[in-house]
């Protein structure tokens, strides 16, 4: 049986996935397993995948599914002792995964999950333990004035006990992991991973970051047209995380029209339509009954 089970779920994009398949190979002495999810790959792209990577056990996923759906696919496969969940848009340039085995095994029984310090390609900050996230908090986030990105914020306590997780890296024991029910799929694009922080401290178990472990997480780019589909979804996801309170959708109705009204003085085209348009489905979906997925299907351009 090997030691962590690495599960990445990866949307056709083997330019991004290739990278962080040999990092992983690389700086990784602890026995493993990896399962890739190839989520809407192409034929070539598929058999590339598996041309390079013969270690890797391939999943495909052919169907509509978010974050926490199709990384359930492969986390019911698994048979690892501890599951590391990972975007694949990581490099590991330390051994992450070896360093992650040996804090969480000399932290206390009820330790869950340990994350290391995600940091983006230029080393600052992205994330490195989080609090609890409420409503106001949401809200806050909204506006831009939660900042996860700097260092005085962390502990010089290494390693610490946090509230809860960032999807792009940790690792958690997987008996716990299936104790709770996987990721919660009701969420579709967020905030699966803050669910499962706040469902592991309600259950009794407990969360740690390690700053002294690093990873890189490229994340961000350009905006997209599905960022008008996929927008709508996770804050729709939010909501129902949140409880639906009536306050909070209406901050966030009168958030987008403002930024709807902006974008419509704005030149028409290119990426200030795609943001009109993200604000003005928003604010549709913020009241509405529908699931993420329903809201994404209604908005896929």
């Amino acid at each position: 049986m090997p030691k962590v089970s690495i599960v990445i779920v990866c949307m056709n994009r083997p330019d991004i996935l290739f990278p962080c398949l040999d990092s992983i190979k690389e700086h990784t002495t602890v026995s493993y397993e990896t399962l890739v999810v190839a989520y809407m790959f192409s034929p070539e792209n598929l058999e590339a995948l598996r041309g390079r990577y013969p270690w890797v056990t391939i999943i495909p996923s052919m169907e509509l599914r978010g974050f926490s759906e199709n990384n359930n696919l492969a986390l019911k496969a698994v048979s690892g002792k501890y599951c590391l969940i990972l975007n694949d848009d990581t490099i590991m340039q330390e051994p992450v995964i070896d360093s992650l085995v040996a804090a969480i095994e000399a932290l206390p029984d009820n330790a869950a999950s340990v994350s290391p310090c995600i940091r983006f390609p230029d080393g600052r900050v992205q994330t490195c333990g989080r609090a609890p996230w409420t409503p106001w908090r949401y809200a806050r986030h909204y506006l831009h004035l939660v900042d996860e990105s700097t260092e005085e914020h962390i502990p010089s306590v290494d390693p610490y006990q946090t509230y809860t997780l960032n999807g792009a890296c940790f690792l958690i024991k997987t008996k716990v992991f299936k104790e709770v029910g996987w990721f919660d799929e009701r969420y579709f694009f967020t905030p699966e991973d803050i669910a499962l922080g706040h469902k592991l401290n309600e259950a009794g178990f407990t969360v740690w970051a390690v700053p002294g472990v690093n990873i890189t997480h490229i994340a961000g780019g350009s905006v997209s047209q599905l960022e008008q589909a996929i927008k709508p979804a996770r804050v729709r996801g939010s909501m129902i995380f949140y409880g639906e309170p009536l306050w909070l959708k209406c901050f966030i109705w009168c958030y987008e029209a403002l930024r709807a009204f902006k974008y419509f003085f704005l030149p028409r085209k290119g990426r200030n339509l795609i943001m009109r348009k993200t604000a003005l489905n928003v604010m549709k979906a913020v009241f509405s009954s529908d699931t993420p997925k329903e809201i994404f299907k209604w908005f896929r351009p």
